[in-house]
């Protein structure tokens, strides 16, 4: 994506204080320079001028490039040995095949580790018996290629580890495997650290030495290239491959990466795959939720399928997740599902609990108003849950956040970010106070000595006020366009879908609409009365169209009181009334009329 074509015009700031949210209303400027571009997708793909603005600030500009975006073809994937240290990857399996070795693919306990394991597991087990997995426990063992997992490995005589979505900091752990003659692979996407493990490769596009052109796989589409190059090392046929897909759409939208060049290829089809064959354990879950005979969203996998999977791992072991995702007997995935089922529940318990502590200890931080960033601590939070945690504090407070609790003798946790402010590098400056930290731009783990953590907090406050930018402590809804309802036609709806897959590099759009009003039968429902159901109409169109505000209800009696009023919403079918047209509304203000 051109970085220029995102730079938001502010027409007027507009702010909602709401259970301490703030919304930034920018609306998205078109560019006279693409006026020509924009012309020409509208008169040879018979679409909105809307739409057309939209792709050219998606970077696309000509028909040919439209149509690959609407419809990405798997013939696009670029060639996995494109990746450094793949040859090497491809030549020690094929090498531990052949010798007869046993070999162990190891994994995270999230949902991208999981899932990568489940796909590299699923995929070789169909031409190699000599195969193991393992997923460390959370609490015990903690994040990573660990020794214990490794004595485990050596009893059952392996040979090599297939390390994913974990790995390329694990230097110390890499050289206790050789000592104990196991080669490792590492399939990693994380950030590496100057010096890099001693494996027989390391795969990973965010290497300094990247030679790949993909630098944003998830952990399990880096394992998806990997077995993408074995496949074409032993001649096996790329539609094998497809049935995989299901697993890496999932990883994608959990572990929120962009959804943009080869991710969005992999996400398209993954949601194709989900949607028309899942596999077993997927069905059960995809049961489970209600979302059977629905089409299935990356939203969906975000928000129902995700937390699933990743209760396992939060809650008690991640290897049930794998077993799920491996499970070829639905019966059996039923009754798994069911009991995965009920540690999301737990989680949920647990969450809600621990983030009303939470909050209550960020309000008691002497001039926390002030601050730029958060760290706070409780030792007898669950290791499981900070993570969600933090983010739900990002969320509501906007300022980086930092989550603890202890975990033997270590303060450990997670750290979650605002849009565009980099976490990982923040959490870097102050690695000499840490015993480990490892992450992405916007999410880390890590631990360090309790003693630490005033310093820590200190120093970490110094870096973010020092590069922070002030609208990065705002929650910012990026505005599409300005639209009456005329233009949410049938039409218009369709040629909007073709825009998804959505997530980070390609959001879901929103659009605002001005002077809107209560048709008359607006109300406030949900368990908690949080919500609000609208019929609204504008004043340009007195078309009426239906709407849900969720955690709005405190503008209910504005809503009522016949004023007018703007809103910024997205644009989606209705899952109660299939074919039915209906408003996701994010935000809701008065109108100005001399705006």
């Amino acid at each position: 994506m051109c970085d220029c074509m995102l730079m938001p015009r502010i027409f007027r700031t507009f702010t909602r204080k709401s259970n301490h949210i703030m919304n930034q209303w920018n609306e998205l400027g078109s560019s006279d320079e693409h006026q020509e571009a924009v012309g020409k997708l509208v008169a040879e793909l018979k679409i909105h001028p809307v739409l057309a603005e939209m792709l050219t600030r998606r970077d696309i500009h000509t028909v040919e490039e439209a149509k690959t975006f609407f419809k990405p073809h798997l013939l696009q994937l670029h060639d996995p040995f494109l990746m450094k240290d793949m040859d090497k990857a491809v030549a020690r399996l094929n090498q531990a095949m052949g010798n007869k070795e046993e070999i162990l693919i190891y994994g995270d306990y999230d949902v991208d580790g999981t899932t990568a394991v489940a796909l590299v597991y699923t995929f070789i087990q169909q031409y190699y018996s000599g195969l193991h997995y393992y997923i460390p426990d959370r609490t015990d063992e903690g994040y990573g290629l660990t020794e214990l997992g490794i004595d485990l490995a050596a009893e059952k005589g392996v040979s090599l580890i297939i390390v994913l979505d974990c790995g390329v900091k694990a230097v110390k752990e890499v050289q206790y495997a050789r000592e104990k003659g196991i080669d490792v692979i590492v399939c990693d996407h994380h950030m590496q650290d100057d010096e890099l493990p001693d494996a027989v490769a390391i795969l990973n596009p965010k290497r300094l030495d990247n030679t790949y052109p993909c630098a944003h796989l998830s952990g399990c589409g880096v394992g998806f290239k990997f077995m993408q190059a074995f496949a074409l090392s032993n001649n096996i046929e790329f539609h094998h491959l497809i049935p995989l897909l299901d697993l890496v759409a999932v990883s994608i939208a959990a572990d929120i990466v962009p959804t943009l060049g080869e991710n969005r290829i992999l996400a398209y089809h993954g949601l194709r795959q989900l949607n028309s064959n899942p596999r077993v354990g997927l069905k059960a879950i995809i049961d489970l939720v209600g979302l059977n005979g629905k089409d299935i969203s990356m939203s969906d996998i975000v928000f129902k399928i995700g937390p699933r999977i990743n209760a396992s791992g939060r809650m008690m072991c991640g290897r049930e997740s794998v077993e799920l995702l491996i499970q070829k007997d639905y019966k059996l995935a039923v009754e798994q599902c069911k009991q995965i089922d009920c540690y999301n529940e737990m989680r949920k318990d647990l969450d809600k609990a621990t983030t009303e502590e939470a909050t209550i200890q960020v309000k008691e931080i002497e001039g926390w108003e002030d601050k730029h960033s958060v760290v706070i601590y409780n030792e007898s939070w669950h290791k499981g849950v900070v993570g969600i945690v933090a983010s739900r504090l990002t969320e509501v407070y906007h300022r980086p956040t930092i989550v603890l609790t202890k975990t033997g003798e270590f303060a450990t946790g997670s750290a979650r970010s605002v849009p565009g402010f980099d976490i990982y590098n923040a959490v870097a400056s102050c690695r000499d106070l840490l015993e480990t930290f490892g992450g992405h731009t916007y999410a880390v783990g890590l631990s360090m000595n309790p003693d630490n953590m005033d310093a820590f907090s200190r120093r970490l406050e110094e870096y973010v006020a020092a590069h922070i930018d002030d609208e990065q402590h705002a929650s910012i809804l990026n505005i599409e366009a300005t639209i009456d309802f005329r233009t949410i036609s049938k039409k218009f709806f369709k040629d909007l879908k073709k825009f998804s897959p959505f997530g980070p590099g390609n959001p879901k759009p929103l659009f605002r609409t001005k002077q809107c009003y209560d048709y008359g039968t607006s109300k406030v429902v949900g368990r908690d009365q949080a919500h609000i159901k609208l019929e609204l109409v504008d004043n340009i169109s007195h078309n009426v169209v239906n709407g849900i505000a969720f955690g709005q209800s405190d503008q209910a009696r504005y809503i009522k009181s016949k004023r007018a009023f703007d809103i910024v919403y997205s644009i989606q079918e209705n899952s109660h009334k299939p074919g039915e047209i209906q408003l996701q509304i994010q935000d809701i203000k008065p109108t100005i009329l001399d705006e």
